[in-house]
């Protein structure tokens, strides 16, 4: 964010940009994803051959990108 302001974007589109810096879902390292791909039983929720191939990737991503072009429709609606 001081970058954003220092380079002069306007705050509702950095407000709207925000959950572009969300890692959680790209990276199979936050608690809950580890713990539900250990406590997965049937073998559904998997990390694959590669660290970026993991079952959460593709749902994260998509509300990642879903939450970025809602923030942008809200800003115009708002500002």
């Amino acid at each position: 964010m001081p970058l954003g302001i220092a380079l002069g974007i306007p705050l509702p589109l950095l407000a709207a940009m925000f959950p572009a810096v969300n890692g959680y879902f790209l990276l199979p390292n936050f608690g809950p994803i580890i713990a539900a791909i250990n406590f997965d039983s049937t073998g559904t929720t998997k990390i694959g051959k590669y660290v970026l191939n993991h079952s959460f990737m593709i749902p994260g991503l998509l509300a990642i990108a879903i939450s970025i072009a809602l923030g942008f429709v809200m800003q115009a609606i708002v500002f």
